[in-house]
């Protein structure tokens, strides 16, 4: 299976995934740390992958959905965007509001 399509695969196949660099337990950026904390927050179920395990994804993500950094937020097969939008929905309320919408 090629590798945008595997990507795509885990998309679908989770109601939120977040690509981040790391695990929620164990991050290995600020910035990944703090999207997962949002979501953690929301107090919901959510898939994550460690791009840094998997140099294919790694190098991909980016050409995915035209979006260059992580970590990547993708709600419902859509991508909500990278750290500072998931931390802005959250303090808004509105990840919450979403996530549990695509949990429910």
């Amino acid at each position: 299976m090629d590798v945008l399509e595997r990507i795509d695969q885990i998309v679908k196949e989770h109601p939120i995934v977040l690509f981040m660099k790391g695990t929620p337990q164990l991050p290995s950026c600020g910035f990944s740390s703090r999207a997962a904390q949002a979501l953690q927050q929301c107090g919901v179920e959510f898939a994550y992958v460690n791009v840094l395990a998997d140099p294919e994804i790694f190098e991909n993500l980016p050409r995915y959905a035209d979006w260059p950094t992580f970590p990547q937020l993708y709600i419902k097969g859509e991508l909500i965007g990278g750290c500072d939008i998931t931390l802005e929905l959250y303090q808004q309320g509105e990840l919450e509001r979403l996530a549990k919408e695509a949990t429910a």
